[in-house]
């Protein structure tokens, strides 16, 4: 049970109606107290929990470096989500509001064992929050910027959000998405339902990319079997959502700027188990063993499934016998786990996954697939 408060000087910033934000000081050893770090990684259902990228340690080293030092000036300061736990006592008297801000105490609730769970979260500023913990200026003020919310999708979005400066890992980003459900900029948004595709083909038991696609919150044991990773299946699917010419397009009603996803779906599954079959020997391998598992396999790819899947319904009970029809023009003149590509004179490991030799890559296996298909006809 909970007995111990933390009691701090603190400003109720007047912002937003339904979530309270306060601006405190702790000292650096009183960080550690407070608040924990939510790693990103998956519980045993696959559901997605916490959000923070893994700690970088060279980072870290830096700031504690200037910490330990002398006259530290340190205005950055940490973002937390504190619990609703917490209470705000305004100050008495007419002067503690201005209409902005009003002054007054903070009492926020510490557990009563180490091993407890901290009250709060960092939302931004881990790396900080790491060295803080270890600094030798343990009573160093540390400026905190703290707002109330428990629910994961609050404190997703404002990590989001706040991360927009030094930018996150885009992978990072790309997982986090799908959990994230209020409104978000221009930007991220359009990179959502992607990201919810390649969710869904990481998981769904008729997708030939299932446990194959390797997200931040990957475990050790799994990273052996993820050999894709999601920014470039991202990547691909936004291409063809966003292209005129893609095989997505057609499934966005611009005019209400809802989406068919179950039909893009299909489509990815059809075509992609197409690619499979096509090339069993290549498919499921490491990069470095395979280029059809590379960032510029699977972009060039996307690209080939916007001109494949044109033509064939995924909802036909033969569309994936059509797609390895199609493909079965261009497997001859692939070479995705030795030799030399023809016409390119590149080894296969040589093809790098950039965007020269994506267009390269691209544009030859589009070439030839026109080509076969107009000696079939």
């Amino acid at each position: 049970m909970t007995s111990l408060v933390l009691k701090r000087r603190a400003l109720r910033i007047e912002q937003h109606p339904t979530i309270p934000l306060y601006v405190f000081t702790l000292a650096a050893e009183e960080v550690r107290q407070v608040a924990d770090v939510a790693r990103i990684s998956r519980d045993e259902a696959g559901k997605l929990i916490g959000y923070q990228r893994p700690e970088k340690k060279q980072h870290v080293k830096q700031i504690l470096e200037y910490l330990d030092g002398e006259e530290v000036l340190f205005p950055n300061g940490l973002i937390m989500a504190l619990p609703s736990s917490v209470r705000f006592k305004s100050s008495p008297g007419p002067g503690s509001s201005d209409g902005l801000c009003t002054s007054g105490t903070l009492e926020i609730p510490l557990p009563d064992a180490p091993e407890a769970p901290r009250p709060a979260w960092i939302v931004d500023g881990q790396q900080r929050s790491l060295a803080l913990a270890r600094t030798r200026n343990t009573r160093l003020a540390v400026t905190i910027a703290g707002f109330v919310a428990e629910d994961l999708e609050t404190q997703r979005d404002q990590f989001l959000r706040v991360n927009t400066v030094s930018p996150l890992p885009t992978n990072l980003v790309t997982e986090l998405l799908p959990e994230v459900g209020t409104l978000l900029p221009t930007k991220l948004s359009a990179r959502k339902l992607p990201s919810v595709l390649v969710e869904a083909l990481n998981h769904d038991k008729d997708s030939p990319f299932r446990g194959l696609v390797r997200r931040p919150s990957t475990t050790a044991e799994q990273k052996a079997d993820a050999v894709v990773t999601d920014n470039s299946l991202t990547t691909a699917i936004q291409e063809s959502l966003n292209s005129p010419s893609g095989a997505f397009f057609p499934y966005k009603n611009l005019s209400n700027g809802t989406v068919d996803t179950a039909t893009i779906r299909q489509i990815l599954v059809v075509y992609w188990t197409a690619v499979r079959d096509t090339f069993p020997d290549a498919w499921g391998l490491p990069a470095t063993r395979s280029r059809l598992m590379h960032g510029v396999g699977i972009r060039s790819m996307g690209r080939l499934m916007d001109r494949v899947m044109m033509a064939i319904d995924p909802a036909s009970p033969h569309a994936v016998e059509l797609a390895r029809a199609e493909l079965a023009l261009i497997a001859p003149h692939c070479r995705w786990t030795q030799g030399r590509w023809p016409d390119l004179n590149t080894p296969w490991n040589e093809l790098q996954n950039n965007p020269r030799h994506i267009s390269t890559l691209s544009n030859y296996l589009l070439r030839i697939y026109v080509q076969e298909k107009a000696k079939a006809a």
